[in-house]
């Protein structure tokens, strides 16, 4: 891969349960609790929602440049992630699902201008595809 940008968050405290998490440059701050669904008090926001923001804003841009290639215009488009942590056995595990709304567009149209967004979003490759990822010990 040619790297053209890195985003860098650290997280702090408690991690999802209740720490504070903040990217370097200091644009995006959040509290982070646990969900009440998952026995936390909801006061704060969780990593499931962050990943769900991400996960929308980099599908719409590739909804849009599928659509900008395919000559198709794009009236409110809306594109909605969800993700959804849970157990796998003993394990927790995620799963994402991400609904689109294409108004004025064919059924079948939009889902193919849908399949197509989904086989070039990098959120979409990375999931599908376990995208490389390495934990180690900070000098």
């Amino acid at each position: 891969m040619n790297p053209l940008y890195t985003a860098e968050a650290t997280a702090i405290g408690e991690g999802r349960v209740k720490g504070h998490v903040e990217t370097s440059d200091g644009k995006v701050k959040v509290d982070l609790r646990l969900p009440k669904e998952m026995g936390g008090d909801g006061e704060g926001s969780n990593p499931e929602q962050l990943v769900a923001m991400g996960y929308a804003a980099c599908f719409m841009g590739a909804l849009r440049a599928v659509a900008g290639q395919k000559k198709i215009v794009l009236t409110d488009p809306k594109v909605t992630a969800k993700a959804t942590i849970g157990k796998d056995g003993e394990d927790f595990a995620l799963q994402f699902e991400i609904d689109v709304t294409l108004p004025g567009l064919p059924a079948d149209q939009a889902a193919d201008l849908v399949a197509t967004a989904h086989t070039v979003c990098p959120y979409s490759r990375a999931f599908k595809n376990g995208a490389p990822s390495v934990a180690k010990v900070a000098a």
